[in-house]
């Protein structure tokens, strides 16, 4: 494939879903993760598209939401790798709450086999992910249906979560900065992540690594307010991913680094299992103990084949 009819079709892919992963990308075009990055710099240059951690978006400094149908098929093995990860953190007997989104419905697919558990969401696939684990109890807020993610949103949805307290709350979004925090591309699913926020002790932070750097419209989860994230290496070697990590630790977030078999391996390799802002990865104004109810973040590779990685690569 000539570079013209590459870049064409990177066009192509990036206006129909808002954003797309070099890897994705690389796959699609049937080339390399360096040449695919290569064109997406070019057009960039032409102002034809932005780039982003690991991956390129529209023009324009805000990402738009991209349907249900595109997202299922982005970043998946970043996905499945964080929720691997994520999962470790809940506990047995926990109660928990737990948003709309692709990345918390990969999560939900993996607290089947958590005895005793109570999940708490607004996401139909997250519900139908649990619907016939039979040691888990889920319950649905009510509200009104919004069909690009399946998730129940406006009064109904945040009216059910009053008075409701929950150990931690898992949400993922479409952009996460050091700056702004966690954010999403539409005012009712952002009043209602808000809400789930409120019912919650603590706050982990699903996001890929596209989502790194990347400011949509309406806040969710203010930084400060955000416990912990649980991220992925794909781009072990992008400076500005790194830069916006270390920003997130800076202000107190723990960051957590799930590998992705198959995505910087040597890097991976290099750089072994920990955690951030625990003293032996990156520095942190403030300490967060490990959640209550799940294993310590230092030993979260036991039992699981996902290592923690220290992205404080320089």
């Amino acid at each position: 494939m000539f570079a013209a009819e590459r870049r064409q079709l990177i066009l192509e892919m990036v206006r129909a879903n808002g954003a797309v992963s070099l890897r994705e990308l690389a796959r699609v075009v049937q080339t390399s993760e360096v040449t695919v990055r290569r064109d997406v710099r070019a057009l960039e240059a032409e102002g034809l598209l932005d780039r982003r951690h690991g991956g390129a978006v529209l023009p324009g400094g805000f990402s738009r939401e991209s349907g249900f149908p595109q997202k299922s098929h982005l970043a998946t093995a970043e996905k499945t790798a964080i929720a691997d990860l994520a999962a470790g953190l809940v506990g047995e007997g926990e109660a928990i709450v737990v948003g709309a989104g692709t990345t918390t419905q990969e999560l939900a697919r993996r607290l089947a086999r958590v005895p005793g558990l109570t999940v708490v969401t607004n996401s139909l696939l997250v519900a139908q992910a649990l619907a016939h684990a039979n040691r888990v109890e889920v319950v649905m807020t009510g509200g009104t249906l919004r069909g690009s993610n399946y998730g129940l949103v406006g009064s109904g949805a945040e009216q059910s979560l009053q008075g409701l307290r929950v150990s931690r709350a898992f949400l993922s979004g479409a952009g996460l900065t050091a700056e702004r925090g966690l954010s999403t591309s539409n005012m009712l699913s952002a009043s209602v992540d808000r809400a789930l926020v409120q019912a919650a002790a603590e706050v982990v932070v699903l996001a890929d690594h596209t989502k790194l750097g990347t400011d949509t419209m309406f806040q969710t989860v203010p930084t400060d307010q955000i416990t912990h994230l649980v991220t992925d290496d794909s781009e072990p070697d992008d400076e500005r991913a790194g830069t916006e990590l270390q920003a997130l630790a800076d202000r107190g977030v723990q960051v957590t680094v799930a590998p992705v078999p198959g995505a910087g391996a040597a890097a991976a390799s290099a750089a072994t299992a920990e955690t951030l802002a625990s003293g032996r990865g990156l520095p942190g104004p403030r300490r967060h103990h490990p959640l209550r109810g799940a294993p310590p973040l230092g030993s979260a590779g036991e039992g699981s084949a996902a290592r923690l990685a220290d992205v404080r690569r320089r």
